[in-house]
């Protein structure tokens, strides 16, 4: 059974990483304009800036949300900065992070083209006044998909904590985890369960569902890449 290091022996990088979502956490609660600024929309939203691709990564939707994320952060990313050193785990929970966002933005992108086209006349400039506080509300069906798309934020660490658990599962596959200090399971079979679990969900329109599953699968997908890129030729790493 694989051991995890203490607190006090955090890494640098996990470490910054921890204080860096927690000030942001801080700060969405303190300032009412911080997630209109900092969280990602959609980039053809008018609420959309650039930086958005980096800084909705420090966010969160809630405490829990806040918390459960790094403590994955710290359990899987110390290893891997343990073993990679900090400045190869940097660039990977970044890369991670951002085709995660890739992915999430491909999938939203396919819903907002086929419903734009049958907007009325100027109705999305219309919408896009709504947002930015120009006009009261007035939307048809369609509208009302495209106006959910371009007022929606999307915030947290999910995608990039994804593509640091299916590193970990591929680098350690037979660590035994202990699921709700339950049930003992395998990394690799975890992992699996995890990815499959959000292709499902991510597939199935499910009412009220707000999670990003395909988010969490583009992390998934550019960690278990990057992961089996570097380590195709150094095999020592492998558990």
């Amino acid at each position: 059974m694989f051991q995890f290091r203490q607190f006090n022996e955090i890494p640098p990088v996990i470490r910054n990483l921890l204080l860096a979502n927690g000030v942001f956490f801080l700060a969405q609660n303190v300032f009412p304009w911080f997630n209109d600024l900092f969280a990602l929309h959609f980039y053809t939203s008018p609420l959309y800036k650039p930086w958005q691709i980096i800084t909705h990564m420090f966010m969160h939707g809630g405490f829990s949300h806040l918390f459960f994320n790094m403590l994955m952060l710290w359990m899987f990313g110390s290893i891997l900065e343990q073993v990679w050193g900090s400045k190869r785990f940097l660039i990977f929970y970044f890369f991670s992070g951002i085709a995660a966002t890739l992915l999430h933005t491909i999938v939203i992108a396919i819903t907002y083209y086929k419903n734009v086209a049958l907007l009325g006349p100027n109705e999305l400039q219309i919408i896009k006044d709504v947002i930015v506080g120009k006009k009261d509300i007035y939307v048809t069906i369609y509208g009302q998909i495209i106006y959910d798309i371009l007022s929606t934020k999307t915030l947290g660490a999910s995608g990039a904590i994804y593509g640091v658990m299916a590193a970990f599962a591929y680098l350690f596959p037979n660590t035994i985890l202990n699921i709700y200090m339950i049930f003992p399971i395998k990394a690799k079979y975890a992992m699996g369960g995890m990815i499959l679990l959000e292709f499902i969900l991510g597939t199935t329109n499910i009412a009220g569902d707000n999670v990003a599953h395909f988010a969490h699968l583009g992390g998934a997908l550019m960690g278990l890449i990057l992961v089996y890129y570097w380590n195709k030729t150094n095999r020592k790493t492998l558990y």
